[in-house]
């Protein structure tokens, strides 16, 4: 009996050890609790970009928010597919969190084409007040329907042209192939200036570039150093054509993974981390200038409001008309800002 119970002793000692490990495994990496939510955010951008550093800082205002209960896992470069896959996946809840730009939402979204416009906001003010209220709100309606919960708003900002010669005046279109979003108004908005717009997957631009079959691209001014695309296009001009936001959208399944006393906390967190890609982009944008004229980049100014004419010309020509409770919405943002 004696060796019986030295041997329970035993036993229920290196139970006491093992569980006393496991905890302090738990307490020490703050991911094992058993009431720890974790959740994966995909994005198509790779993790030397401003957005995936964005996504990494909501992560941790979330966590910090949440004291820990709320875990994201960032899964970049687009190894969980693209931006319309990815949302699809999270309108089935097979996906927690899906990044995707404005003009991919308005395959489920018509009314979203109205973001799309180009030379709609004067600033980068007016795109933000706009998302972040009241057409927020009715992007957030029709996102409910789909099963999804707009939870945050990164961007690309405005977008500029690459361009192989010089385009500093809307005469220097006349003829140029231009690589755009398959997107009627970007399409359009070049069409208007006189180019050649022609719409392909982002992964073929350079090689396009490269083989003369575009001589142009446009995007954020940082895409053009990550990309490389100044090694094919040494011009840059600031043309400010069009806004991209960049939205995250939550799954219902997930969403309601989150306690209802966590759910405002959550999202006040992603907002700041939000706020904090906004602010990413802005230097991710003035690095690349410095960067890019060191590599024999050249940037240039052009008149953007004979740019807007000829857009706004051409937008009646087509009869390009949104709906009228979104277009209300977005002529209050334009004179409030």
């Amino acid at each position: 009996m004696k060796n019986g119970k030295k041997g329970l002793i035993a036993f229920v000692l290196s139970l006491v050890l093992v569980l006393t490990t496991l905890v302090g495994c738990a307490i020490e990496t703050g991911t094992d609790a058993p009431d720890t939510i974790k959740f994966k955010l995909a994005m198509v951008d790779n993790e030397t970009t401003n957005y995936y550093k964005g996504a990494q800082k909501i992560a941790e205002e979330v966590s910090a928010a949440t004291d820990g209960k709320i875990q994201i896992e960032v899964v970049a470069g687009g190894s969980l597919g693209g931006e319309r896959d990815t949302v699809e996946l999270a309108m089935s809840g097979d996906l927690d969190i899906a990044t995707a730009a404005n003009s991919v939402l308005t395959n489920w979204v018509p009314e979203m084409n109205i973001l799309d416009q180009a030379y709609l906001w004067e600033n980068a003010n007016q795109a933000h007040a706009a998302v972040d209220g009241e057409l927020g709100d009715l992007i957030q309606e029709k996102a409910n329907a789909l099963g999804l919960h707009v939870i945050g708003y990164m961007e690309s900002g405005f977008r500029n042209v690459f361009s192989k010669n010089p385009v500093t005046s809307i005469e220097d279109f006349q003829g140029v192939k231009i690589r755009t979003m398959q997107n009627q108004f970007h399409m359009g908005a070049f069409e208007s200036f006189g180019a050649m717009p022609t719409s392909m997957a982002a992964s073929e631009q350079f090689t396009a570039l490269q083989q003369g079959t575009i001589d142009a691209a446009e995007n954020a001014v940082s895409n053009a150093l990550a990309n490389g695309f100044y090694e094919v296009t040494k011009n840059i001009t600031y043309t400010d054509h069009a806004f991209v936001y960049i939205l995250l959208t939550m799954s219902d399944n997930a969403w309601n993974k989150i306690p209802e006393e966590l759910q405002q906390p959550f999202l006040d967190a992603v907002k700041r981390g939000c706020d904090a890609q906004r602010e990413y982009l802005i230097e991710a944008n003035e690095e690349a200038e410095v960067e890019l004229k060191e590599l024999g980049v050249e940037f240039h100014e052009i008149d953007k409001s004979s740019l807007k004419r000829a857009y706004q010309k051409m937008a009646v020509e087509k009869g390009y008309t949104f709906d009228p409770e979104w277009q209300a919405v977005v002529d209050e943002v334009l004179k409030a800002n």
